[in-house]
């Protein structure tokens, strides 16, 4: 046991300077000065290394040699080794002075990209990415891999899945998708979303957002709700979850749907049991399982005919000027359905088409196949390719993710993967609780909330995405949930025959 509380007290050290390297790039993110990036770089540059020292220290491996044949911990402590081994023995690969340099250079990366998606200037963003790029291409040799070094990187955000199964499953979205959209657009009646054009000011989206939070049941004692250019959710510690959303004073919806899709990943993090604290487990199954929560409370839920229902007196005690817009014409006005330049602002049908090409790049940027420097002209023809739509600019185009600044590589297909994920555990959702319409409609949201926490939530790392969806669903994950979803939904919303 003696070995057991070590490894224990071993893991919490590394949570608390975790904890402190989390709330500097939160930070970064939301309120630093703009001349305190540079020393904010160095500063996270050896805290990460710090922090990764500890992951990958002799000690913690022999803490995991003793512990992976001791038949005698609990289930909870078995799953812990297990997962822990894991990421100790990939970790271990890296060398701790090549990851700190990586640190140093992710932070200034992510800096540059900021300034260069304002500026809308590739050029100035070109040599951070190249080293994102060449750093993630020296890590996927290290981790090794069977077929491809962006498979090793993949690992990292959804274990177990590789490029040639994520290929396996875009082909068959691909051929429904398509001629969906171009059955949308020639034979369905568009929605009206005049109404959602205007001026409405960032204190009222806000007040909208904050309102929304509530009713899905985010504990703002246990977070908070603050403003960013690229929003996410960030668990800085126990008990210490905060969002992030933007406001476009031209755009009604956008603020309130990126809140709704934070705030699934805060519940998330929030439903994680506190006695998985700084185990190893205290995180989502994968990103993929993490994108089902934010997918499923933004669009299944926030996009619903109910959610409108319970949320329109809402939005007109905000705003006055829309109490002649029905429930009705709001449900329709959220759920156009029309190719777009921007990833965040695509509607369900042709969301994956953005994740795709994305997929694409990436696979042939890791690969070698293509060149930083090709990305802008490569992004635009692609663009032209799976949408029909040209970016004009960089800003519009290939700068508009933060993802790649991070070397986040491998990240995207995450989201795809939880469209899919998210309407295989709605439908069950559904199943379970057959009045499910008629309390969103009352904006009864905690039961929803309480039913991921009892069937997701709980279970932290200790289920892996597959083995996850099998023990809520019975089923493998199966892409055929998403389609029926996103086929009946839109096709009632633009009155298909």
């Amino acid at each position: 046991m003696r070995t057991l509380a070590a490894y224990k007290a071993h893991l919490r050290e590394i949570g608390k300077l975790g904890s402190a390297l989390t709330l500097l790039q939160w930070d970064q993110r939301t309120y630093i000065p703009s001349r305190a990036n540079e020393a904010r770089a160095e500063t996270i540059g050896k805290l990460a290394k710090m922090t990764f020292e500890l992951t990958v220290a002799d000690k913690l491996g022999r803490y995991i040699e003793k512990l992976e044949k001791d038949e005698s911990l609990s289930p909870q402590d078995r799953a812990s080794v297990r997962v822990v081994a894991k990421d100790y023995r990939r970790n271990k690969a890296i060398p701790p002075d090549l990851f700190e340099r990586f640190a140093v250079a992710r932070s200034r990366s992510e800096s540059a990209w900021e300034k260069a998606r304002a500026d809308s200037d590739f050029a100035a963003f070109r040599p951070h990415l190249e080293e994102m790029v060449d750093y993630s291409r020296q890590f996927a040799e290290y981790y090794g891999y069977t077929e491809s070094p962006y498979d090793a990187l993949i690992e990292g955000f959804e274990p177990g899945m590789t490029s040639r199964e994520i290929r396996g499953i875009i082909a068959p979205l691909r051929e429904k998708l398509v001629p969906f959209v171009k059955r949308l657009q020639t034979e369905g009646t568009r929605p009206n979303d005049t109404f959602l054009k205007g001026h409405f000011p960032a204190a009222g989206q806000r007040a909208l957002s904050m309102r929304a939070l509530e009713a899905m049941g985010y504990d703002f004692s246990a977070g908070r709700l603050d403003t960013t250019v690229h929003p996410f959710t960030t668990a800085i510690g126990p008990s210490d979850v905060r969002v992030t959303t933007r406001f476009l004073e031209d755009n009604l919806l956008s603020g309130l749907y990126s809140s709704l899709h934070e705030g699934g990943h805060g519940l998330y993090d929030q439903g994680i049991p506190a006695e998985l604290d700084w185990t190893g487990l205290d995180q989502g199954s994968s990103f993929g399982i993490h994108e089902s929560q934010s997918r499923t409370w933004e669009n299944m839920i926030g996009r619903s005919q109910a959610f409108w229902s319970f949320f329109r007196p809402i939005l007109v005690q905000t705003f006055p000027e829309l109490s002649s817009v029905t429930a009705d014409a709001l449900w329709r006005a959220s759920n156009v359905a029309e190719p777009s330049l921007i990833r965040v602002e695509a509607d369900e049908v042709t969301y994956n088409f953005h994740i795709m090409l994305r997929f694409e790049l990436e696979d042939e940027l890791i690969t070698g196949k293509i060149a930083v420097a090709d990305l802008p002209e490569l992004w635009r023809d692609a663009m032209t390719r799976y949408l029909g739509v040209t970016p004009k600019d960089d800003a519009s185009g290939v700068l508009q993710d933060v993802h790649w600044s991070a070397a986040y590589f491998g990240y995207f297909p995450s989201y795809m993967l939880g469209n899919l994920y998210g309407a295989q555990l709605f439908a069950k959702l559904e199943k379970d609780m057959t009045d499910l319409g008629e309390r969103i409609r009352r904006g009864d949201l905690a039961p929803i909330r309480e039913w991921m926490r009892e069937k997701v939530h709980r279970f932290g790392r200790i289920l892996g995405p597959k083995e996850l969806l099998k023990e809520v669903t019975g089923e493998e994950p199966d892409s055929s949930y998403f389609l029926r979803y996103v086929m009946k939904k839109y096709g009632e919303v633009y009155r298909l025959r």
